[in-house]
């Protein structure tokens, strides 16, 4: 099924939207796309497989969508641990870090350490809003998922690749191609540039504001929160 690509400024458009007309509170649709991500690692990553989850989280929603994923993981019966080096001090991400140590759901400050401890990786690092240089302390921990081994879930976009163009040619995120990505809401145009296991999250449009931003609600089975999406040849 091939789905149209919604761009950045039009995705924070969307959101703008989708919290305002929409009726929608930032806690809802966070903690929805936080849900998807779950469920697409728990696909990717069954139970048998290892429980070991390393949660890389940035300071913005992406890495809010990774917090709450974690507290979903914990409940699946996984052993999530959380790195999470620039916390925002807004109440809610105080909110969602409250939930997950109230569950003694681990934070290291030590990502190469955590690396080397884990059997799949979340990168909640950087989403649609990213732009410009990466700055510290992830230069380093983008090099090290553009190496690892270990299976890589990116969220929404694979940290410091450009939303239009996909990955960089030089820097920190050179070569990095994780083997799978989950778009929330709808697909950004970087897309294009990706070649592993797809899936769209994000189960809130109704058929009207997906009209009007010109996008394609996916065919969500049952209780499902992610589809996943054929990419043949680095194209949906």
């Amino acid at each position: 099924m091939a789905l149209r690509t919604i761009s950045a400024k039009s995705a924070a458009a969307l959101d703008q939207e989708l919290m305002s007309t929409g009726g929608f509170s930032i806690d809802q649709l966070m903690e929805l796309a936080g849900l998807s991500v779950s469920q697409a690692l728990f696909r990717l990553q069954p139970l048998s497989k290892g429980k070991r989850i390393l949660v890389a989280c940035g300071p913005g929603n992406n890495g809010g969508d990774g917090l709450v994923a974690a507290r979903h993981l914990y409940y699946y019966g996984y052993q999530p641990t959380v790195y999470y080096p620039k916390q925002s001090k807004s109440e809610l991400y105080q909110r969602l870090k409250k939930q997950l140590e109230d569950l003694q759901v681990p934070f290291t400050e030590d990502f190469t350490s955590a690396l080397q401890n884990t059997d799949h990786i979340i990168d909640a690092i950087f989403g649609f809003s990213f732009s410009g240089e990466v700055r510290e302390p992830f230069p380093k921990v983008i090099e090290a998922l553009a190496s690892t081994k270990i299976p890589v879930l990116a969220v929404d976009a694979p940290s410091s690749w450009d939303i239009e163009d996909g990955p960089r040619e030089d820097g920190p995120g050179k070569g990095f191609m994780p083997p799978a990505l989950i778009s929330l809401t709808a697909p950004k145009p970087l897309v294009k540039c990706f070649k592993g296991t797809h899936f769209i999250g994000g189960r809130f449009l109704s058929p009207s504001v997906a009209e009007k931003y010109g996008l394609d609600i996916p065919k969500y089975e049952g209780l499902d929160q992610v589809v996943e999406v054929p990419v043949e040849n680095g194209k949906l």
